[in-house]
């Protein structure tokens, strides 16, 4: 089986995406998280551009990764002056790391207009920095920026900045596709002329962005031409409209096209440190993204789930759990009793499709979605349904009153709301306030302070996600809405629903079920 080598650049290209701002320790973690993976190669940054990358080579000498390597990015040393002079590559030998990912200029414009030097000089700039990296005992792997547009514009002098990174010792040639426009035969084109020329040589690596929506075909296509290194986001995202999606990437590679990319006993943990890297950068993972979305294998349509139950192998191209992943039947109006039975009987394992409690559990469903309710996106109340009517649910507390006041002007930057609640644990009162930057936000904090003197767990409950709609827009302000709520523990997340024409009561009752059915499920 031929391996391809992945890179993961999440702490480095991912970094530049748009609301992400990782500390310290979140690179630690996410780290950590990919070399349990199994990733073979982490850019964790660039140590000359911040003091926070340099702190964070600093804190990874401290801490062992299992198999992966740590590598410090960073730029071909600075025209005219010695690579021993540029203080750049001086902070990249600083971050102490084995490997190292070197950038330089492929594109004749660039070189003339960006970094303002002669050809021939930048040719310099290459070959001196790598032969420098090398010198110091680092391993190099060298990304030329910009290659596939330089390619399309001067080919001759794209393919000699290869030449000047190959003959300064590279152990690697990544041909990045920075601005993320190039067609696939346009890029595949290249990758092979690349091939033909260096691949005997040198080993070949494609970086590709996603700004035609085309970055995961691309580095495929990349490995298909000669390529045996894939460099990208675990989650794909990044600047702009983000980076080769590699949680997409290494199991097409891995489960369909027979390379291996990571090791195989791994691939159960893909879904899983998704979500804890999706976590620690305070992102939602896609729902619907191949692989590890939720939605990957989730079905709707009765026929469609009466063939899967029969044979998964009607809808699905792969076992959801070959990549840590569930199957899930979604609950509509287009879905069968056999679905509701299926649900019922992951929470209730043994119930009978014609047990009299499935036909009380189907009667108080249709009357809640009848009251606007949906069950389809929020498994914890219909969870919390089931056990209720079963006899399985465990009352946690029990609430007296809530009161939310707002404040205009705000008192102080993301304080907008106050929020106070009286609630009762067995024979112990308990009443707290809540800032927040609305009533929600308010109540969940309120609620939250409230219950960790009692059941400490729910410090690690938050939310992810918080979805208002109006149910019936005819009702002007008096309509009733609906809400949905996404939390999660940071090792799972978790739905649930409340309605009323009042959003503070719907968003209480979303909020209240979301609190008692993790703490149910714990």
């Amino acid at each position: 089986m031929k391996t391809i080598e992945i890179l993961d650049s999440t702490l480095r290209d991912g970094a530049q995406g748009e609301g992400i701002n990782f500390s310290v320790q979140d690179k630690i973690h996410i780290c950590q998280a990919l070399d349990e993976l199994g990733i073979k190669y982490i850019e964790a940054g660039n140590p000359g551009s911040n003091p926070k990358d340099m702190e964070f080579f600093q804190e990874m000498k401290k801490i062992p990764l299992k198999s992966a390597c740590l590598c410090a990015f960073g730029a071909t040393r600075r025209k005219n002056i010695t690579c021993e002079k540029d203080l750049n590559l001086k902070s990249l030998l600083e971050a102490g790391t084995s490997c190292v990912v070197i950038f330089g200029k492929s594109s004749s414009s660039q070189v003339k207009q960006i970094i303002g030097t002669s050809l021939k000089e930048n040719l310099s700039m290459i070959k001196e920095t790598v032969a420098y990296m090398k010198s110091n005992g680092r391993k190099v792997i060298y990304d030329a920026e910009h290659f596939f547009t330089a390619f399309a514009e001067d080919k001759d002098y794209a393919l000699a900045t290869l030449t000047a990174a190959l003959e300064g010792g590279a152990e690697y040639l990544t041909l990045c596709e920075t601005k993320g426009g190039f067609m696939m035969d346009e890029f595949r084109n290249a990758v092979k002329t690349v091939y033909e020329a260096f691949g005997d040589k040198v080993a070949i690596g494609v970086h590709t962005h996603n700004d035609c929506g085309l970055a995961v075909a691309n580095s495929i296509l990349g490995v298909m031409e000669g390529a045996t290194m894939v460099q990208g986001v675990l989650l794909g995202f990044g600047e702009r409209t983000g980076n080769a999606n590699l949680s997409t990437i290494i199991p097409d590679l891995q489960l369909k096209m027979g390379y291996s990319c990571i090791p195989q006993e791994n691939m159960k943990k893909l879904t899983s440190i998704c979500k804890r890297v999706s976590e620690l950068t305070n992102l939602s993972v896609d729902s619907q993204l191949p692989y590890v979305g939720a939605s990957a294998f989730a079905h709707k349509a009765g026929m469609h789930i009466d063939a899967v139950l029969k044979n998964p192998t009607a809808y699905e191209h792969i076992e959801p759990e070959t990549v840590g992943n569930s199957r899930v039947f979604l609950m509509s109006e287009v879905a069968g009793k056999s679905t509701i039975v299926e649900k019922i009987q992951k929470i209730v394992p043994g119930i009978k499709k014609d047990d009299e409690a499935v036909e009380k559990i189907v009667a108080c469903m249709k009357e809640k979605e009848f009251q606007g309710y949906q069950f389809e996106g929020a498994d914890g109340s219909f969870e919390l349904m089931v056990k209720k009517i079963l006899g399985l649910y465990k009352p946690f507390f029990k609430l007296h009153y809530y009161q939310t006041t707002g404040s205009n002007p705000r008192p102080e930057e993301g304080v907008c709301c106050c929020a106070q609640i009286k609630l009762s644990v067995g024979e112990q009162f308990e009443i707290t306030a809540g800032e927040g930057d609305g009533p929600v936000n308010a109540l969940d904090i309120a609620l939250r302070k409230a219950l960790e003197g009692f059941y400490p767990e729910v410090s690690t409950f938050r939310l992810v996600d918080y979805k208002v709609r109006v149910i019936d827009g005819k009702s002007a302000t008096a309509a009733k809405v609906r809400v949905i709520i996404e939390s999660t523990d940071g090792k799972s997340n978790w739905t649930t629903v409340g309605v009323s024409s009042d959003v503070i009561e719907a968003s209480w009752i979303a909020l209240v079920d979301s609190f008692e059915y993790k703490m149910n499920k714990n």
